[in-house]
């Protein structure tokens, strides 16, 4: 069994791992690092799956050590995509930062050479991040625990690893979407060898597996079952592990993650909690001890029934080290490769009509070899240094649509392709007509491949969905065919004709002053080809009306954009409650009524998001002063200057010059973004004006900043505020926790609106984040609340007086309600920003 993994042995055999295959002063290129990577996994039947809940919370670090390092086969299974969280990159929330997130991840993990599983199974999914949870129980609650749990037994059931580790523990620091999948995890270890468990998965294809260990990451020495060293440097990255790892998560954008890492030494310490291959030890030197690392191993543990295939297996390692050993010499590699795969399958043959060996020996075996056989297949192309190129003309289609699609296939290798061809996978209902037939592809030639592909109607693009457009390319190796998927570099998606987008997408109407008209722009889009003719109208409330009635829309071939406005004319009086405004555009005998967001970042190319376009609407009463002026320091994180804009209020986003050297007097308040001080380096540069333009008279309302958003506790606002950390401890996650007023005399709670118990009522996702832990008793507390069976935190709204001026802040979750038109959020924020009036009323 090999044992290399500990601290000592991993330093010892650094030279020994990575000499053999090293390229002794050669310029490691892009192509001899694809080669590398894919004979890496060849000599290691081991695998290991790390399970989590969002995107980042893979254990990057160790994951690189296994992947790149190791060879071992490696995965991580998430249960949601993350689109519950913050975005750092733009503003983009909801399932548009799901969709960010998930190509982030996917990004990373492409890196890190491991395959990722969601549970969540579409933008609708109950099984997605709902936002910050502190128990297991609200999770599963809220996601639905037996299709969770179903869908992580169906992935281990598919991945079949030999390691589970949770990426952390089931303890009360931790969030609580990670201790349910920790949760999860470890009651899966068991059941998902149990056939009673979900036994209509077995009836469609899939087996039963039982893991060998389930690891937990140990946060003590007492804890502490397995160390291992991966602070190794790889030659052929020019880095160490976790310094690879860090590369990865470095495309976490959206969540600001990636740091610099020396090249020190890092330990990864493990406790193992479950055990199917012994008893759980104090200690083990590795985490692949009783666990057959390679074949030889699987060989030695063949009963003597079994011996017929002992030397096969341990034939079998020794050819694939032969393939691994071969780098960087391409040639010498494809031939090795080819030779190790015709004996593979032969054995893999024997085995699959074979009876002499035991049920699960056999359904073990045969997993690996089929593992192997697929690694073997990727590594016979990249060795025959087949480059393949995929071209669409048009990445955006629409219904009926046609496009040309080229695959250009090179061979860079020096091995002529004897016969060679490409045929498109494409949904289901689409038609296609190209090339379907077999060439000859010698050494240093190259050929396309032509096709024209034609949609179906009304089959609109899926972010979550396999690409609509791949290539098989199939080349002939010996006496066998091998096929291997390459997609095109853009994405491709089917989109309605055109895009309707709504300005107001949110739309308050206030019953105390329900004005004559309001307008509505809408943005259309056209995706389609060509000239086009739309009509675009709008499905209004009873006793609305909107001028014009409706309005044609005519693109040109070379238009794209377009926008029409409408006023809406609501009745004199409008209800209390919700209502919807839903355009619509009518393209021939069509009606179309979507929109369309392009998603489009560098790190992570062009994503599409498609939902229903409407305005949500929601009525009721809200004062402020006429006059009050506010200037809002936006931090494009949130949108509460815009909803607060669009209700009628004066609302100036300040610049760069006006923070610095602009008359801040003429304001009676601003108010600064959410985690404003991490976005804005022109206010952090400009504190000192917006402190004196308190001291000067003037209102300041802060919203929430996180502890390490250039906050300075002594420094940043008048007097001490130190912002809780860790966060987990100083946040209110249920969106209904009791809330106490204080000072229910205060004008922050009388004026302009009376505040009453309803209007804490119908919050979303959550009351407060980071709540201050200590701050100076020149502050005033204003509120207090907690979560259940919690100890209330009564730093929610401070509020001092410094010099002639007032300074507030707030970590309660104004955006969100402001965002989601809740309307005691309105109400109350809405006060806090019209205090300098309330002794004027």
């Amino acid at each position: 069994m090999k044992k290399f993994c500990s601290t000592l042995l991993a330093f010892l055999l650094v030279g020994s791992l990575f000499s053999p295959t090293s390229l002794k002063g050669e310029e490691v290129t892009n192509e001899k690092l694809d080669l590398w990577e894919s004979v890496v996994p060849l000599t290691t039947t081991t695998s290991f799956m790390n399970t989590g809940a969002h995107p980042d919370d893979e254990r990057s670090h160790f994951l690189a050590y296994l992947s790149r390092g190791q060879g071992v086969q490696t995965s991580f299974l998430l249960s949601t995509r993350g689109q519950g969280g913050q975005n750092e990159i733009g503003s983009e929330l909801g399932n548009e930062l799901g969709i960010i997130r998930t190509n982030e991840l996917q990004a990373s993990s492409n890196v890190l050479g491991i395959e990722t599983f969601f549970l969540n199974q579409g933008l609708n999914d109950s099984v997605k991040d709902f936002g910050f949870s502190k128990s297991a129980e609200e999770t599963l609650n809220k996601w639905g625990e037996t299709k969770t749990y179903e869908r992580l037994i169906h992935y281990i059931r598919q991945f079949k690893p030999d390691i589970i580790m949770p990426s952390f523990r089931n303890v009360d620091t931790q969030h609580g979407h990670h201790r349910a999948m920790t949760m999860l995890t470890k009651k899966a270890f068991k059941d998902a060898a149990n056939p009673d468990v979900f036994p209509d998965q077995l009836d469609n294809g899939l087996s039963t597996w039982q893991a060998k260990k389930m690891y937990l990451p140990a946060e003590t020495e007492e804890q502490t079952t397995t160390s291992i060293q991966i602070g190794i440097n790889d030659t052929h990255y020019d880095m160490t592990y976790p310094q690879l790892g860090e590369k990865a998560r470095y495309l976490h954008e959206s969540q600001g993650m990636g740091k610099e890492v020396g090249d020190g030494e890092e330990t990864v310490n493990l406790q193992l909690v479950k055990s199917t291959v012994g008893d759980i030890p104090e200690h083990e030197d590795t985490i692949f001890e009783n666990i057959p690392y390679d074949f030889n191993d699987h060989a030695k543990s063949l009963t003597k029934s079994e011996n017929a295939y002992k030397n096969k297996l341990i034939r079998l390692q020794k050819d694939l080290e032969a393939v691994k050993d071969a780098y960087p010499n391409a040639e010498k590699v494809f031939t090795e490769a080819k030779q190790t795969l015709d004996e593979l399958q032969k054995l893999k043959s024997k085995m699959n009509k074979g009876n002499k060996l035991e049920a699960e020996t056999k359904k073990t075996l045969l997993h690996k070899l089929e593992v192997k056989e697929k690694q073997l297949v990727d590594t016979i192309y990249e060795a025959a240094q087949i480059d393949v190129n995929v071209q669409v003309n048009d990445s955006k289609l629409t219904d009926r649509d046609e496009t040309k699609v080229s695959v250009k296939v090179e061979n860079n290798g020096t091995h002529n392709i004897e016969a060679i061809r490409s045929k498109l996978s494409i949904p289901a209902d689409w038609k296609m007509v190209g090339d379907q037939n077999y060439t000859t592809l010698k050494s240093g030639e190259n050929t396309t491949f032509h096709y024209k592909v034609k949609t179906d109607i009304n089959k609109y693009y899926n972010p979550y969905n396999n690409p609509a457009i791949q290539a098989n390319i199939t080349l002939k190796v010996g006496n066998q065919f091998l096929t291997k998927q390459y997609k095109p570099n853009e994405t491709v998606a089917q989109l309605p004709e055109v895009s309707l987008t709504l300005e107001p997408e949110k739309l308050v109407i206030n019953t105390n002053d329900v004005k004559e008209s309001t307008s509505l722009d809408v943005q259309v889009e056209k995706f389609a080809e060509g000239d086009l003719t739309t009509e675009v109208s709008l499905n209004l409330p009873k006793g609305w009306k909107a001028e014009p009635n409706s309005k044609t829309v005519r693109f040109n071939e070379d238009e794209e954009n377009k926008q029409v406005s409408f006023e809406l004319i609501p009745p004199p009086t409008v209800a209390e409650g919700d209502f919807t405004i839903t355009p619509k555009a009518k393209v021939g005998n069509k009606i179309i009524s979507e929109s369309v967001q392009t998603i489009q970042y560098e790190h992570i190319g062009t994503d599409y998001s498609i939902s229903d376009a409407k305005v949500e609407g929601t009525a009721f009463p809200l004062d402020y002063p006429n006059d009050l002026k506010v200037g809002y320091v936006d931090s494009g994180f949130d949108k509460v200057a815009e909803q607060l804009t669009n209700i009628g209020m004066d609302i100036t986003k300040l610049n760069k010059e006006q923070l610095q050297n602009g008359d801040l007097s003429k304001y009676d308040t601003i108010v600064t973004g959410i985690r404003a001080y991490l976005s804005r380096e022109d206010l952090l540069n400009n504190n000192k004006q917006l402190l004196e333009y308190v001291e000067n008279g003037g209102h300041l309302v802060v919203q929430y900043n996180k502890p390490w958003d250039n906050w300075d506790p002594q420094a940043t606002a008048p007097y001490k505020l130190v912002i809780g950390q860790p966060s987990i401890k100083w946040r209110v996650t249920h969106e209904d926790a009791p809330i106490e007023v204080l000072k229910p005399d205060s004008p922050l709670f009388n004026y302009p609106n009376s505040i009453k118990q309803s209007d804490w009522e119908g919050w979303v996702q959550e009351r407060g984040l980071y709540f201050p832990m200590e701050w100076s008793d020149k502050y005033e507390t204003y509120v207090s609340v907690a979560d259940p069976g919690e100890d209330a935190f009564k730093s929610g709204i401070l509020m001092a007086d410094y010099g002639e001026g007032s300074y507030l802040y707030s970590n309660l979750v104004w955006y969100r309600q402001i965002q989601n038109q809740v309307p005691g959020g309105y109400r109350i924020f809405t006060n806090l920003i019209s205090y300098p009036y309330h002794d004027t009323k």
